[in-house]
């Protein structure tokens, strides 16, 4: 490996996930104010982040499916009865 190709504040940093509480030690260059002890009993710089790997659905496999065909039907009922009033305005 080359020798001094790491900027000088690269460092191991715990990223602390907000929403499912999981924790990760990864080296870093990230300004934090925050520390917190590892599992290994030393004491390391924390970054909270609201999403990562631990809880994004494409991850986690807990997708959302959305209810496209009602939301589909519901539009087209409105065009339809859009298009009739308008029919019978100029009729």
């Amino acid at each position: 490996m080359k020798a001094d190709i790491h900027p000088e504040n690269y460092r191991p940093v715990i990223f602390h996930d907000n929403s499912s509480g999981s924790r990760m030690l990864v080296g870093s260059t990230i300004d934090t104010t925050e520390t917190d002890t590892w599992t290994d009993g030393k004491e390391y710089p924390v970054a909270r982040v609201d999403v990562s790997s631990a809880s994004h659905p494409f991850y986690t496999g807990q997708e959302k499916v959305m209810d496209t065909a009602g939301r589909v039907e519901r539009f087209k009922n409105r065009a339809a009865a859009a298009g009739a009033t308008r029919r019978k305005k100029t009729a």
